[in-house]
Order: C-alpha cells, then sequence, then structure tokens
C-alpha cells in the first residue's frame, strides 16, 4: 500500500465521482470528457480540472497535466509526494510522464484506454524500472461511468 493511509483507500469513488464531474465540464464545452483531481495524503483537494485543449489552443492541456500544473504552483513545488491523482480516463503517455516526474504516490483511474493508455493498456510507464519512480496504478473506479462519458462523446462526432 502507499503512503496514503487505508482511509484513502475508502474513498476512491467520492474523488472519482469529482473527476466525472469535470469531466462533464469538458463535454460541456466540447472538450474530450476527460477530468482530474489531485489530493493530498491527508485528502484535501490540491487542484481539479477537465481537458481545455480546444478552449486554450494548447495540445497539453489536458486535465492530468493542469492539476499537475495548478497543484504545484498551490504547494510551490513541482514534486508532488504522497499525493494521489485521479482521472477518469487512463493518462497518455505525456501525461504518464509528467505524473511520474511529479513523483506522485498513486494514480487512480476509470475507463482503461488502449488505444493511448499509459499505465498498463499500451505502455506501463508507472512500473518501469528503467525510470527513476514508480508509482501505485489502481484501475476500474467508477469504470463504466467514465467509459460511458467518453464512449458517448464520441459517439456524438461520428
Amino acid at each position: 500500500m502507499s503512503i496514503i493511509n487505508r482511509t484513502m483507500e475508502l474513498n476512491h469513488k467520492k474523488y472519482m465521482k469529482i473527476a466525472i464531474d469535470q469531466a462533464r465540464k469538458a463535454d460541456h464545452k466540447g472538450e474530450v470528457p476527460v477530468g482530474a483531481v489531485l489530493i493530498d495524503a491527508d485528502g484535501n483537494i490540491l487542484a481539479a480540472a477537465h481537458n481545455q485543449t480546444i478552449h486554450q489552443c494548447d495540445p497539453t492541456a489536458h486535465a492530468e497535466i493542469l492539476v499537475l500544473r495548478q497543484a504545484s504552483k498551490k504547494i510551490q513545488n513541482y514534486r508532488l509526494l504522497n499525493a494521489a491523482l485521479y482521472a477518469t480516463v487512463e493518462p497518455c503517455v505525456m501525461c504518464m510522464g509528467a505524473i511520474v516526474h511529479a513523483r506522485i504516490s498513486t494514480l487512480v483511474f476509470g475507463a482503461q484506454d488502449p488505444k493511448w493508455g499509459a499505465a498498463g493498456s499500451l505502455y506501463d510507464l508507472a512500473h518501469d524500472a528503467r525510470l527513476n519512480h514508480q508509482l501505485e496504478v489502481i484501475a476500474g473506479i467508477c469504470e463504466a461511468s467514465c467509459r460511458t462519458l467518453i464512449q458517448e462523446f464520441f459517439r456524438k462526432r461520428r
């Protein structure tokens, strides 16, 4: 078990629901509906965000990157030790690289992404021993809700 205490294990759904609310905000704006929340070891929310790549004209404005930026500014440190990141969809390679660099201790995500996922589906950066940091990954929290959001978004676009 990670540094995040056992009580936090019981709250995964609580934080994922906040991430889902963020994903819905992205959906309402026409963005790919991905949401993320970053919490500290005591369960305090450091940041919450949703995808904003279109709105910001920025290919790096993924929900995960935005919460890492917000939290780093908040605590005045790019190393987010003992923090847990909740994302509705498995992070991509870019986001997982940033998560590893930030030294996040736990990643919790809802739906797997077999086309872009870098936390076990396509790549597994979280457990790559060649990197200088590995983290715990917990998949499948509120999976059906997360999967439905993303699938309906792309179904409407086709």
